[in-house]
C-alpha cells in the first residue's frame, strides 16, 4: 500500500488518500445485468451435512465430497470413490421452500429419495434401519 499526499496552492496537505494495488475493477459493460447472489449452505446446514458425512466416512461407505453454489441451487455431492459419479446429491433450492421444501436428497439415478422443509428430517434418509428379531 502506498500513501500519497496532494498539496494545495498554499503548500499544506489538502488531503491524504490511499491507493490500493490490485483492487481495480474492470469497467462495467453497458447493459450488463448485475450478478445475482449464489445460493449456498449456511453454517448450521453444513454442520448437519458434514456430521452425516463424517459418520458415513467412518463406516467406510463414503470417501469424497464436492460442494457447489449456483444461482438457483446449492449442491453437496457424495462419492464412494473420487473418480465416480456422485452416489447422492443433497440440494438446497430456496425457490421451492414454500412448495415442497427447499431440501432434497437425490440418488445417482435421479430418484428423489426425500424432500422437505427441514434439513435434519431430510438427512434421516441416511440413517440405517435397525433390525429387530420378531418372535414367531
Amino acid at each position: 500500500m502506498s500513501d500519497s499526499a496532494d498539496y494545495d496552492a498554499r503548500g499544506g496537505a489538502a488531503q491524504t488518500r490511499l491507493s490500493l494495488v490490485g483492487t481495480a475493477r474492470p469497467p462495467e459493460t453497458p447493459g450488463a445485468r448485475p450478478r445475482e447472489a449464489e445460493v449456498f449452505f449456511n453454517r448450521a446446514e453444513l454442520d448437519a451435512i458434514l456430521s452425516v458425512y463424517g459418520r458415513k466416512v467412518a463406516e467406510g461407505e463414503w470417501c469424497d465430497y464436492a460442494m457447489g453454489g449456483f444461482r438457483d441451487v446449492a449442491i453437496f455431492s457424495v462419492f464412494r470413490r473420487a473418480s465416480e459419479i456422485p452416489l447422492y446429491r443433497i440440494e438446497k433450492r430456496p425457490k421451492l421452500a414454500r412448495k415442497q421444501g427447499a431440501y432434497s436428497v437425490i440418488a445417482a439415478t435421479g430418484l428423489v429419495l426425500k424432500r422437505g422443509h427441514d434439513l435434519a428430517q431430510v438427512l434421516k434418509v441416511f440413517e440405517k434401519r435397525s433390525l429387530r428379531l420378531i418372535d414367531a
